[in-house]
């Protein structure tokens, strides 16, 4: 399906409107006619991320939203109302599927949390998962905010009744030493001057990589994902 820019703007601090069926990279990010639009008012977890299910299993919960997104999109047009950008220049927008509200419906079907100040507010719809149990909320898991720097004080939310081995199965140094998915291959590791670089499998900085080593560092499932997110590709 052609996919049509409805809205043309020569500052990315203005409003436009994107329509188009397009491209999802993560939980809340997508890119239409080249556009990067990351979700406003909402935080899915990180690809990286490992959650706990019901029974206190280990699962790929950032790939799983990903993935629901994905499903519930089914190749629909999607229509974005973008006003300004974050730090990564994406385009902060509150976008529909035939005037649904996405993401009002990834907070409202526990795939995502509620984040910022923008409006409107997104909390009955997290209040709403939370109370169902749907989603993440099957199980614990930590914030994707507080998953970026999580340390052994992170706080782990979730269901009713967290196992009380949550802390070591979420926060064990070697949580990230295999990536959470097969798809999930690429190697995010910061250098020494804190600059954000990512490493193919095929690049022979690859290899020299230790993941379980490396603070800071995240598993990236493609270049989309990293070039949208702040990474920079490894010169060799």
């Amino acid at each position: 399906m052609e996919v049509a820019l409805l809205a043309v703007i020569t500052s990315p601090v203005c409003a436009a409107t994107l329509s188009g069926a397009p491209r999802i990279i993560d939980g809340n990010t997508i890119e239409i006619e080249q556009t990067s639009v990351r979700l406003s008012g909402i935080e899915a977890p990180e690809t990286d991320q490992i959650c706990l299910d019901a029974r206190g299993g280990k699962w790929a919960c950032g790939v799983a939203a990903r993935e629901e997104l994905i499903r519930h999109s089914n190749g629909r047009v999607w229509d974005c109302h973008t006003t300004g950008v974050d730090k990564y220049g994406r385009s902060l927008g509150r976008c529909f599927i035939e005037g649904e509200d996405v993401n009002a419906w990834m907070v409202r079907s526990g795939w995502a949390l509620s984040w910022g100040l923008s409006k409107p507010s997104y909390a009955l719809s997290e209040l709403m998962a939370s109370t169902a149990l749907a989603g993440l909320w099957s199980g614990a898991f930590i914030a994707p905010w507080d998953w970026r720097r999580r340390n052994r004080w992170t706080i782990i939310v979730g269901a009713s009744s967290v196992p009380v081995d949550a802390r070591q199965l979420l926060l064990g140094p070697a949580l990230l030493s295999d990536p959470p998915s097969p798809e999930c291959l690429i190697k995010g590791a910061l250098d020494r001057n804190g600059d954000r670089i990512y490493h193919l499998p095929e690049q022979p900085s690859y290899g020299q990589i230790d993941m379980a080593e490396k603070p800071g560092g995240r598993w990236l499932c493609s270049e989309a994902e990293a070039a949208a997110t702040g990474w920079r590709k490894a010169a060799r």
